[in-house]
């Protein structure tokens, strides 16, 4: 995004973000989120309390901001300010983007898992059919048992009829 933030939860320009800062390591007390973010102090407190951002708390209680928070502020004073978005619509917003990336985590996860039962399947090298004469024969993927006439090596052709009750 040309305000340096990312969709991710990177922050460029945050002090030791790239230096392998994890995106959600609570590091930044209020007062440094708020200046990263461009808000006031009790802007974040009324976020916190509205559900908007959940910092982690600090043993004394004390807010803790990741970058990953400061990006979510940033996304949210844009939403406000720039697209006329109000709190409550924003909250949905969010909520809906958690959604999402929940969701394709899911299709990522079963994607795979579709991909190693495919592979496992593909990797079987037993494949059962019923041969000519009725009996149970292994034959390569893909392929059929030999017959050899039409009907059977007989050439007969055997109709199954069940019994009369």
């Amino acid at each position: 995004m040309p305000d340096g933030t990312d969709r991710v939860g990177g922050v460029s320009g945050v002090g030791g973000a790239p230096g392998g800062l994890h995106p959600d390591a609570p590091v930044f007390v209020i007062s440094v989120a708020a200046e990263l973010a461009g808000m006031h102090p009790q802007t974040l407190r009324q976020y916190d309390r509205l559900g908007l951002v959940s910092p982690s708390r600090a043993s004394g209680r004390g807010r803790r901001y990741s970058p990953r928070d400061v990006v979510v502020l940033r996304e949210v004073q844009r939403l406000s300010q720039e697209d006329g978005v109000n709190l409550a619509g924003i909250k949905r917003i969010l909520e809906l983007e958690h959604q999402v990336l929940a969701l394709r985590e899911q299709v990522e996860e079963l994607t795979s898992e579709l991909a190693r039962a495919h592979d496992a399947l593909q990797r079987s090298a037993r494949v059962f059919a019923a041969g000519p004469r009725g009996d149970v024969v292994a034959v390569e993927r893909g392929k059929r048992p030999s017959r050899p006439g039409v009907f059977g090596a007989s050439g007969a052709l055997v109709v199954w009829r069940p019994p009369p009750r």
